[in-house]
């Protein structure tokens, strides 16, 4: 019995390891697909890249956390397995305390001091100081340290006030006669001061959460459903090569044409070779977009991942509709949780609206406990969703943007995102993630992230001291939640590590749980506009903005277009252009006719 309770434990350690060697190769191609290739960082690259698979490795901790818990009981009898004693149970909770502690002390240590330093660190660099040797790299060190330091005195803060500000949740403890409760109250001054640090970075990155999060998850499937190639970039590139030509011969004809007249071109032929030259530039930038697309000049990791989204690309539009159906699950799923709680709470406000039992059937929570029946599919589930809500989180910051109010400070854009706006990102998706944690918890899927699968049994031992019999009596047998105060209850279920942080966190800061709380339906609000406001508008540049890059962005309808054409997808994976046709056959004379036709 003993070593099947360590081979269960085991494999879900084993798929948990292979998880994170994936979420390094995630890290990997998100930071080389979205910085501007001109602008790399040794420093920054690597930065982002660990914060980014730091972050993920904690946030999949959360389907490791319940499955162990999981593990340690039968869910049709109701009961601890063999295997399972309270010296087992207590050495599984016992790491995973270690291996949260340690991510979260590492994700904070990324947030609040590497990233700080990186930033600074770049921002000081100078090329002409460099090359003349006026500045050093330990001069430039110093500069970034000097500055680093306001964030590590702001660690500090956080740490003394949550360990000796006494805890709000204490008033509230002689309230609660639940052993569950008094459990969460008896922290000592280290966890407290953890606690209330984590508490208020999550409660920051709620605030984010609400915006990026609710945009993007809206975003996301709506943006593959729109989305795809009108022509591939190798013709697109062939085709503008040969406008481009003819247009530089009809200059040439031009030149030779008034090449004797002392008094120059005419007025028909000097508007004519405006044209032309307008049509240049519009050509020449097209045939630049038309390289990028290619990833002419970008890394090899670049180049595969377009490869690999050109061969993907024809089932965009059934992965966006399952992402918006699973997008829609989900927003059901948190609205009858949300009600839920504000309705029937043990406690409200005062303890972060825990709720005792859920109420109304939850369609999610009850997918996860159904899948837990067949392991590892409800773990893969768990840590699907959770990769849905990060890639939402990345759509709706790189939709948005990094901005101060309403003013946009950087944009994030796939292959032109500066080394800054990348760190700036990496800070906000760690607070984001915190808030991710939480959301999925406790209001996505309450029940099962709390206890997993784990039942008990409420009949009546056939002698004290022993366990209770439920093999005949199947029906006796209920799942374990908050609200259950028996004493058999509190031998079989064990709490997950997570919630039992998260739980204290609103439990002892009262103010953090109901700000967390009440956020969750503001992201349902941004949710529900984002998503109606997709369905029914396309986005248009504004004209404000035209630069360089509007210039580009406005040329991107080519490849943007909702038509979607198969040939333009195996142009793309082979890197071959079809034969072509006539010059001008396809495209008016005037570039921006030629883009009109196509769009």
């Amino acid at each position: 019995m003993a070593s099947a309770g360590l081979l269960q434990t085991s494999l879900i350690w084993v798929a948990y390891g292979i998880a994170v060697a994936l979420i390094l190769l995630v890290a990997i191609i998100t930071t080389f697909t979205w910085q501007a290739p001109h602008e790399r960082s040794f420093v920054v690259t690597t930065v982002a890249i660990v914060s980014l698979t730091s972050l993920l490795a904690t946030v999949l901790l959360l389907p490791v956390d319940i499955a162990l818990v999981s593990s340690t009981a039968s869910a049709t009898l109701g009961v601890k397995k063999g295997w399972a004693t309270p010296e087992r149970v207590d050495g599984i909770l016992l790491t995973l305390k270690i291996v949260y502690y340690t991510l979260y002390s590492l994700d904070a240590l990324l947030c609040l001091i590497v990233i700080p330093f990186a930033y600074f660190w770049y921002e000081e660099y100078d090329e002409v100081e460099e090359e003349e040797g006026a500045s050093g790299s330990g001069s430039r060190f110093v500069r970034a340290m000097k500055y680093t330091a306001a964030f590590i005195f702001l660690v500090v803060i956080l740490f003394l006030i949550g360990f000796f500000v006494p805890a709000a949740g204490n008033d509230h403890g002689k309230h609660l006669d639940l052993d569950y409760f008094k459990r969460l109250l008896a922290a000592n001054k280290g966890e407290k001061a953890l606690t209330f640090a984590l508490g208020l970075l999550m409660t920051l990155g709620t605030l984010l959460y609400v915006l990026y999060t609710g945009a993007g998850l809206a975003l996301l499937p709506v943006s593959f459903i729109k989305s795809a190639p009108s022509i591939s970039a190798p013709q697109l590139s062939a085709t503008t090569a040969s406008e481009l030509e003819r247009n530089r011969e009809l200059q040439r004809q031009l030149e030779m044409r008034n090449a004797g007249r002392p008094e120059g071109m005419s007025q028909k032929d000097q508007r004519e070779m405006d044209a032309l030259l307008r049509e240049e530039r519009t050509l020449a930038r097209r045939e630049r977009l038309a390289a990028e697309a290619r990833g002419d000049g970008r890394s090899a990791i670049f180049r595969a991942w377009t490869k690999i989204q050109a061969v993907f690309r024809p089932l965009k539009l059934v992965g966006g509709i399952l992402l918006l159906l699973i997008a829609i699950l989900v927003w059901v799923s948190m609205l009858i949780t949300s009600i839920d709680k504000a309705a029937n709470s043990l406690c409200k406000q005062h303890c972060g609206y825990i709720l005792g039992h859920i109420n109304v059937f939850q369609p999610i929570n009850w997918i996860f406990v159904q899948s837990a029946k067949a392991f590892p599919v409800d773990y893969i589930l768990m840590a699907l969703l959770v990769f849905f809500l990060f890639s939402s989180s990345i759509t709706g910051i790189a939709t948005v943007g990094i901005r101060f109010l309403w003013v946009r400070i950087f944009q994030i854009k796939k292959g032109r995102t500066a080394p800054q706006a990348l760190l700036i990102a990496t800070v906000m998706l760690a607070l984001i993630i915190l808030a991710i944690n939480y959301a999925v918890a406790m209001v996505v899927a309450p029940q099962y992230a709390l206890y997993g699968t784990q039942t008990f049994c409420v009949n009546s031992p056939a002698s004290p001291g022993l366990q209770p019999d439920c093999r005949e009596h199947r029906d006796l047998v209920r799942p374990c939640s908050e609200g259950f105060n028996d004493t058999h209850a509190k031998d079989v279920c064990t709490p997950t590590v997570m919630s039992t942080f998260l739980n204290r966190v609103t439990l002892n800061w009262p103010v953090f749980g109901a700000v967390d709380f009440w956020a969750q339906f503001a992201f349902l609000a941004v949710f529900l506009t984002v998503f109606i406001t997709s369905l029914f508008r396309t986005p248009k540049l504004n004209i404000s903005e035209l630069d360089e890059e509007a210039e580009i962005d406005e040329e991107e309808g080519l490849l943007a277009s909702t038509g979607r054409r198969f040939g333009a997808t195996w142009q793309d994976i082979t890197g071959r252009a079809k034969k072509q046709q006539p010059a001008g056959s396809a495209y008016g004379t005037n570039g921006t006719s030629g883009s009109s036709s196509q769009a």
